[in-house]
């Protein structure tokens, strides 16, 4: 079974946290919540999730990938934190996947792990990424680098994670089962 940590900081954006591990979970994956201080972490609009461990935990180089949700204060506390900084680091040198969404690729370019890689990122934080090839797809593969554009983009970048994984026949189950296929297909009958 594949296995995939999510680090959470206070200030996480739900959507961006929840749907993707909603996503990992319906594709068979193991997500196991990991935060950087107590067990309760308060996302951005107020919402706790309980992790599962914490940073300090031992075992955490011991999954397939890590994920990292965005959230402007989320997002900035997993750049600034060493321990972060170190197990980025880790999975990116051995080859395992590493995935950001909206603000959280400037915890990677942090890292120091984007230079001739290609990237995206929420629009706003777009002055952050300098070492990287900059594109404004809304999921961006690059490598073992995973990274996509905001809370909008959560599913797309939870099913793209699921085939980087090797789990292409799990994602388009999830994706039909979540209607996802239907609403691409349909994309002119939606409001914006």
């Amino acid at each position: 079974m594949k296995r995939i940590l999510v680090l959470l900081a206070n200030g996480f954006e739900e959507t961006e946290a929840v749907t993707a591990i909603d996503v990992l979970l319906r594709g068979g994956v193991e997500v196991v919540l990991c935060s950087l201080g107590g067990k309760l972490v308060e996302g951005s609009h107020r919402i706790t999730l309980q992790a599962d461990t914490t940073i300090d935990s031992d075992g955490l180089t011991d999954f397939d990938g890590i994920y990292l949700p965005g959230g402007t204060k989320g997002a900035k506390t997993l750049r600034d934190d060493a321990r972060v900084q170190k197990l980025i680091r880790y999975y990116y040198d051995n080859g395992k996947k590493v995935a950001a969404i909206c603000a959280a690729p400037i915890a990677l370019e942090r890292a120091g792990i984007l230079k001739g890689e290609k990237v995206t990122s929420n629009p706003d934080f777009r002055s952050h990424i300098k070492d990287a090839d900059y594109l404004e797809d809304p999921v961006v593969v690059s490598g073992n680098i995973i990274t996509s554009r905001a809370a909008g983009t959560t599913l797309p970048i939870g099913l793209e994670l699921l085939r980087q994984l090797g789990l292409e026949n799990e994602a388009d189950q999830v994706s039909k089962a979540m209607l996802f296929d239907f609403l691409m297909e349909n994309r002119d009958k939606v409001r914006a």
